[in-house]
């Protein structure tokens, strides 16, 4: 059974920084490209990171460029998403997903963000 736990949300002041966490289990996660999302209530879910396979390449969302780190640990089945400098725009849930080949795609069940003064 595959799980992926995302933690390290909380609430924080406009500035600080958090680290999130997303712990794969049920699957190797170096066999899938690993991506965080967010979504605001009544709005899309937003792709904010992607890392590859092998942690070589990694992209982002304009709007987080400069302030978020996306990397992994595949040893550990584990992918973080450091986030500086945090703003209000940035609360949130956020989600990390497992992409794998065809169809083959999982998702936590995310973990509050809040970014306020």
């Amino acid at each position: 059974q595959v799980q992926l736990v995302e933690s390290g949300g909380g609430l924080v002041q406009p500035g600080e920084s958090l680290r999130l966490s997303c712990a794969a289990s049920g699957l190797t996660l170096s066999r899938y490209a690993m991506n965080w999302h967010r979504q605001v209530p009544g709005e899309k879910r937003e792709l904010v990171a992607a890392i590859t396979r092998a942690g070589d390449n990694a992209i982002y969302a304009d709007s987080v460029k400069g302030r978020f780190t996306i990397s992994r640990d595949n040893a550990e089945n584990t992918v973080y998403l450091q986030m500086n400098n945090l703003k209000p725009e940035d609360t949130a849930v956020y989600f990390c997903q497992a992409v794998g080949g065809g169809s083959d795609s999982y998702w936590g069940q995310g973990t509050q963000v809040t970014v306020s003064s």
